[in-house]
């Protein structure tokens, strides 16, 4: 009995002790939220995801990351201020939803024939590096990412330039811009009503990377794809964090995110080239043509888009930015991935 009263007390200060200990723990853990507007299943929530798990991991779970898809803590075009406001640690959108915003980024969005996703997404990244804009000085920059280059999904039949002015195309912010330049009618609407609109006749094709007829099933209302990449164009979109958040890590905190970031670049970009590989593949499976036009018509495209770029130019140079070291740096870089 002796032996055994000690040895019970200790027992039942371990189990009182327990819970206060482990509430120790879960003070002494950084929880930071992320808020994306793609959904749960889209492969860029997915990346974003394993992102989020690297980190925890490589920390050995002083940092948790709970990530919100799919607008659920902050719709797209507000994800930005979202994170400036603290109402998200962490956010992912597109610059394109804050037009204007961003102007010397604006360059990364322009059609000078990007060849894949992850050629966008570490052009994006290089820019950033060498420019670092004020517009981006209110948030820490994990990295940037972009899509792979839009082509022309259409129920029609392309076989040249010509027959592309012809038709309603689904386009919007930028892209609007591009289909006017091949002088077709640009139709702004979501992705989400892109299906029934091309299954209705209300548009004859949409402008988009191919990664959407995949994942939006937009593959099962065309006929062809043409290849526009001569003047191909991405989405640009970041991942960034509320400054006040960063500034409060402890330093090999940071280090971690900033070599999970570099890391991640490529991951992000080579996400986009998956999906595009995906709908490229369901495209084939439906049996739908693949179109490319001649030498002749993708000059002509390229000539007829150059007035953006031109438009862009004068644009940044009128803010004191440097609008046309930029575009030719990004040429420079298409040209050497090519």
């Amino acid at each position: 009995m002796k032996n055994f009263l000690p040895a019970l007390c200790l027992c039942i200060c371990v189990v009182l002790l327990l819970p206060l200990m482990t509430g120790c723990e879960r003070d002494d853990t950084i929880e930071l939220t992320y808020s994306i507007f793609f959904p749960a299943s889209h492969a860029q929530s997915r990346a974003a995801q394993d992102w989020a798990t690297e980190i925890e991991k490589r920390s050995e779970g002083r940092v948790k990351i709970t990530v919100f898809a799919g607008e659920t803590l902050s719709k797209a075009p507000q994800c930005y201020d979202g994170v400036v406001n603290g109402i998200s640690d962490i956010g992912m959108s597109a610059f394109a939803y804050s037009r204007g915003r961003f102007p010397l980024l604006e360059a990364l969005d322009l059609p000078v024939g990007y060849p894949d996703g992850l050629t966008a997404t570490r052009i994006a990244n290089e820019i950033f590096a060498k420019y670092t804009p004020d517009e981006l000085s209110g948030v820490k920059v994990m990295y940037l990412h972009g899509h792979g280059p839009g082509v022309l999904a259409t129920k029609k039949h392309v076989r040249s330039l010509s027959d592309i002015a012809s038709l309603k195309i689904r386009a919007t912010g930028l892209s609007a811009k591009i289909v006017s330049s091949l002088g077709a009618v640009p139709v702004s609407m979501s992705q989400g009503e892109t299906y029934e609109a091309l299954q209705k006749g209300v548009v004859d094709a949409t402008l988009c990377p191919l990664e959407t007829l995949s994942g939006w099933k937009q593959a099962e209302v065309i006929q062809q794809v043409v290849d526009t990449t001569a003047i191909g164009y991405t989405t640009s979109m970041f991942v960034v964090m509320n400054k006040g958040k960063w500034d409060s890590l402890p330093k090999d905190i940071q280090q971690i995110f900033n070599e999970v970031n570099a890391q991640w670049i490529d991951i992000q970009g080579t996400a986009w080239d998956t999906s595009d590989r995906e709908g490229r593949e369901l495209v084939d499976t439906l049996g739908h043509r693949f179109v490319t036009l001649s030498p002749a018509d993708e000059k002509a495209m390229v000539e007829a888009v150059a007035p953006i770029i031109d438009e862009y130019i004068k644009t940044a140079e009128s803010k004191n930015l440097s609008g046309r070291t930029v575009i030719e740096d990004i040429q420079r870089m298409v040209a050497g991935a090519r």
